[in-house]
């Protein structure tokens, strides 16, 4: 199952005792993957673990990542014009370039189960791809 997956649920799982990170590691041990990491969200991820885990925690992210037990998707040049019309779209929500990454790239690879804990702006945007998001812990 494909997962496609925003910064905080990576931060929470810095912290082995966080009820937030066992229902995240329950959703990654339970699916096969790929597990999809748009492109802003690994500088996000790095940026938050060296604000508030640490450099164990920032070392063990970059781990995975080179362990490839993420799939990064780059932003292409076309995928520029879809923010920019997500923007015009959804201005009111004031969704971060993650955000956006995350709606675009989730429709590249087919993909409406997004692993995040900011639930409000993804129940207000309608996906590219499929009816609704399925968000993930939450909607278990």
């Amino acid at each position: 199952m494909t997962l496609v997956l925003a910064a905080e649920p990576l931060l929470a799982c810095a912290d082995a005792d966080n009820a937030h990170c066992r229902a995240v590691q329950r959703l990654l041990t339970s699916a096969t993957g790929p597990f999809i990491l748009p492109g802003p969200v690994p500088e996000q991820v790095d940026a938050l673990l060296s604000a508030h885990a640490g450099p164990r925690a920032r070392r063990g992210f970059f781990e995975d990542l080179v362990a490839r037990r993420f799939q990064v998707e780059r932003l292409t040049s076309r995928d520029v014009a879809q923010i920019e019309q997500i923007e015009r779209e959804y201005a009111e929500l004031e969704l971060g370039l993650a955000e956006k990454a995350i709606v675009i790239v989730a429709a590249r690879v087919r993909c409406t189960r997004i692993v995040t804990f900011d639930e409000q702006p993804f129940r207000a945007i309608r996906p590219l791809y499929g009816d609704a998001f399925t968000l993930l812990p939450a909607d278990e």
